[in-house]
């Protein structure tokens, strides 16, 4: 990187010289030989600040956004409608550049927007309490077993191959550091056996962890499957949910689910081509000392006006590690506002609206594509705003002749399920309209 970083040959030898090294090399000494990089990096030589903004311009260029094309791509990540006041009030610059609010007599404003966020999320789950934003879905689902695990100490975890794929491979990652085990439970007919779910509960499982809807876009049981996951001793159900379907869903909370999670993306994120987005996670009370990351709490100041702190933060946090929850130093605050303030703007009717349309869409959606036969329904259950079709073509030949007019098609399922082949999964949000839809189907008609 050199040609590209402005320091002179002298600035290196006395910034060498100041720290008592002889080369940059001994900078990196604790890292094996073997795995060092031997040759120049494969970059072009120095070029002027103008030269490399054309560059990267350029590649830049090469994306193609969703303002460009019609999406009917979902998978964990919706293309929904973003009200102006969000970006209004997320860009300013108190909120823009604030950090971790320790100290809160200088933080008031950013602990308030957290409370308010921790209200609303624990409101639209029907749970007793949620804490300040986790990093992501998937992280959100890893930290859900943690805690199930922390709370019952157990070390099994069942997860429904329902679950997002993505989601199952960051938990497995985690599990096996932590000396977890991870057992998968297959789905049938598009939702959780649960016939084989109840044969691999046992006293020994921390956790069952199941999505709703599914990756398929199918609505489980999640009732049915709460009172199988119970039967373990101090098992914890845990629900993945979208926080748009809980608008016209019963709540996770009257279903006697233990911890909810999900991807809090369709609260008024953009795709941002994949992040950063947060996760959120609400929980019943006896969970309450086991909460990942962060809680805000409301209390009164010395002139017993209302004021905000970080709550139920044991010192173990901080100075014995060891016997802390999991210390997330980041709770992806500008997400986090921004999902407060899509929640507050939209309002329980807002909400409902949304997520009413995404439903009326997709079956309209659904209804025409299936008409003629050519594209069959991959599962025959209930969904919400996504469903999977298949056919005869191949999903990469579908997704070409999609993107020739401009639409990006649906997820090839067969990547995670090879047993699916030919299958795309479909979303459908209240940004699409019927002639937008009309002309999908009309494209899909026409792949030979």
């Amino acid at each position: 990187m050199y040609p590209y970083i402005p320091n002179t040959p002298q600035d290196e030898k006395e910034m060498l010289q100041a720290i008592g090294l002889d080369s940059v090399d001994q900078l990196f000494d604790d890292i094996p030989k073997d795995v060092h990089l031997t040759k120049p990096l494969n970059i072009p030589e120095s070029k002027s600040e103008l030269e490399v903004t054309n560059y990267l311009s350029s590649l830049a260029n090469k994306n193609c956004s969703v303002s460009e094309m019609t999406n009917f791509l979902g998978a964990g990540a919706y293309d929904h409608y973003i009200p102006s006041v969000i970006n209004a009030i997320t860009s300013r610059s108190e909120f823009y550049t604030s950090y971790t609010p320790y100290q809160p007599e200088i933080s008031q404003g950013t602990l308030q927007y957290i409370f308010e966020y921790q209200t609303l999320i624990a409101n639209l789950t029907g749970m007793d309490l949620a804490n300040a934003s986790l990093y992501d879905g998937g992280t959100a689902i890893t930290e859900a077993a943690l805690m199930a695990c922390a709370h019952s100490k157990k070390d099994e975890i069942i997860v429904s191959t329902g679950v997002k794929p993505e989601a199952r491979q960051i938990l497995k990652t985690y599990a096996h550091q932590q000396h977890l085990k991870v057992v998968e439970v297959e789905t049938k007919d598009g939702v959780t056996d649960a016939q084989a779910l109840e044969a691999l509960v046992s006293d020994n499982t921390a956790a069952v962890i199941v999505q709703n809807p599914n990756f398929f876009g199918v609505l489980e049981d999640l009732k049915g499957l709460g009172e199988i996951a119970h039967k373990g001793k101090k098992t914890s159900f845990v629900a993945s949910v979208n926080p748009i379907s809980l608008a016209i869903l019963k709540k996770p909370g009257e279903l006697d689910v233990d911890i909810v999670v999900g991807d809090g993306q369709p609260l008024g994120i953009p795709l941002q081509f994949g992040g950063p987005y947060l996760g959120f996670m609400a929980t019943k009370k006896d969970y309450m000392r086991k909460l990942p990351g962060r809680i805000i709490g409301e209390t009164t100041d010395l002139d017993g006006k209302r004021s905000f702190v970080l709550t139920l933060a044991a010192r173990e946090q901080h100075i014995r590690r060891e016997k802390a929850t999991s210390n997330i130093c980041s709770n992806q605050g500008l997400n986090a506002l921004a999902a407060t303030v899509y929640m507050v703007t939209m309002g329980k009717e807002g909400l409902k609206e949304v997520a009413t349309q995404c439903a009326k869409k997709a079956h309209y959606a659904f209804n025409e594509l299936t008409k003629s036969g050519k594209y069959k329904p991959l599962f025959d259950k209930p969904f919400f705003m996504e469903f999977a079709l298949t056919s005869e073509t191949s999903v990469e030949k579908v997704n070409n002749a999609l993107l020739d007019a401009k639409i990006i098609g649906g997820y090839d399922l067969g990547k995670d399920y090879p047993q699916y082949k030919n299958a795309s999964l479909y979303a459908i949000t209240e940004k699409r309209t019927k002639e937008e839809i009309d002309k999908l189907c009309e494209v899909l008609e026409g792949v030979k």
